[in-house]
């Protein structure tokens, strides 16, 4: 596939109105996604924010709060696709990411696995 002008044009155009990489590929036939990507960076589009992101940065954090210091057990509570998604937030056992009652979930001793 060549990048005639007609298709950087309207590889321009579409991506100036924030179509998705993917959409564009679409459009244009023929050429991926991550090729239209490749051609955008070397064309010296601006970047766009990741949708992803924005939707993730919409959303309250309580864990983010409730985290001072690093003590404040990351297991996930519920679906991260949910509003009411979250992280346990109680504090946690030394050296460890989770509390006591996660960490049991967590963590097997050998010998327990092998039974």
């Amino acid at each position: 596939m060549d990048w005639t002008e007609e298709r950087i044009d309207l590889l321009r155009r579409l991506w100036g109105q924030g179509q998705s990489a993917s959409q564009i590929a679409e459009q244009l036939g023929g050429v991926t996604r991550n090729a239209v990507i490749g051609k955008a960076h070397r064309l010296g589009l601006s970047a766009r924010p990741s949708p992803i992101r924005r939707e993730r940065a919409a959303k309250p954090a309580p864990a983010a709060t409730a985290r001072i210091n690093g003590r404040a057990c990351m297991w996930p509570v519920g679906d991260p696709k949910q509003p009411d998604f979250h992280f346990c937030g109680a504090p946690t056992e030394p050296n460890r990411p989770y509390c006591a009652s996660h960490c049991a979930v967590a963590y097997h001793k050998k010998a327990d696995a092998a039974a």
